[in-house]
């Protein structure tokens, strides 16, 4: 299955992204702690140019803390400023107004050596689809002002939105990129809900899903769904099937017969995978 997702309302986000890019100060980079790699626009380089940038790996609370903390060691090592953060529940909030202060010292000292009162901090919010940019606007504002979901795509503008007296955020939509040369990219992208389901074939997705935790996660699987002991031959299409069979009859997706219903089963699986409901996961580690 080849997964593509490039509407119409991404290309003119990033041509109204570059055309505010002189008024702003640094970008606020968001990615799932779940999928640095994988979540992170190979295009928002270019975009952004040289502008300063503070990377915020958002949902730590959903990932593996022991593979969260290599990905912030990874993005140090590359000479970039990298934070855990959990816009839903509110962990490391201060710390983004503090580092992005940070990275621009030099520019606030040079104001003030001039006279001048530093104004507030202008930032653009960038990141994929559903990864957490509302809620954080939300979050850094403590109040409702943009548009959230537990979809892909809720944000369709820009809007400025002003936080307390030292920073100013430009929220912008979910930008994905036309092309996924890897395509483990866009599976993994659509496990953790970045692209929407309707455009997938969301078995595929679950399979790819229940293989991975199967080699990294088994104990996971077992607990959940009693799976008991793990199997080897996770390349065999037929023991993912089994796997899945039993987590169809565990929820009741059953069709006449008695016969499990893999689409209903896989729908399941992936709301209880999101949700947290299998524990912290990470789909990629540092090279």
């Amino acid at each position: 299955m080849t997964i593509q997702w490039f509407p119409g309302h991404m290309t003119r986000a990033r041509r109204q992204i570059e055309a505010k890019l002189s008024l702003i100060d640094l970008a606020i980079e968001l990615l799932d702690a779940r999928l640095p790699l994988s979540s992170r626009n190979p295009m928002i380089g270019d975009i952004l140019r040289d502008k300063p940038r503070l990377i915020l790996l958002n949902k730590s609370d959903l990932a593996d803390p022991e593979m969260t903390k290599k990905w912030i060691d990874y993005f140090r090592s590359e000479g970039h400023t990298a934070i855990e953060t959990d816009s839903s529940g509110g962990r490391g909030m201060k710390e983004i107004s503090i580092q992005a202060k940070a990275l621009l010292q030099e520019k606030i000292d040079r104001q003030i050596s001039k006279g001048m009162n530093p104004r507030a901090v202008r930032a653009l919010i960038v990141g994929i689809p559903n990864v957490g940019k509302s809620t954080l606007i939300n979050r850094l504002a403590g109040k409702s002002i943009a548009e959230t979901g537990d979809r892909p795509g809720v944000t369709k503008g820009q809007q400025w939105i002003k936080v307390g007296k030292e920073m100013e955020l430009l929220d912008t939509p979910g930008i994905l990129w036309p092309k996924f040369e890897d395509q483990n990219v866009g599976m993994k992208l659509a496990v953790t809900g970045a692209i929407k389901e309707d455009v997938l074939n969301v078995e595929e997705i679950t399979f790819f899903a229940v293989k991975y935790f199967a080699e990294h996660y088994w104990h996971r699987l077992s607990e959940r769904f009693d799976l008991g002991e793990r199997p080897d031959a996770f390349d065999d299409a037929d023991e993912i099937v089994r796997i899945m069979e039993v987590v169809g009859r565990k929820r009741g997706c059953l069709m006449s017969g008695g016969r499990v219903d893999l689409q209903k089963a896989s729908i399941l699986f992936l709301r209880e995978l999101r949700a947290g409901k299998m524990g912290r996961f990470s789909l990629e580690e540092p090279f």
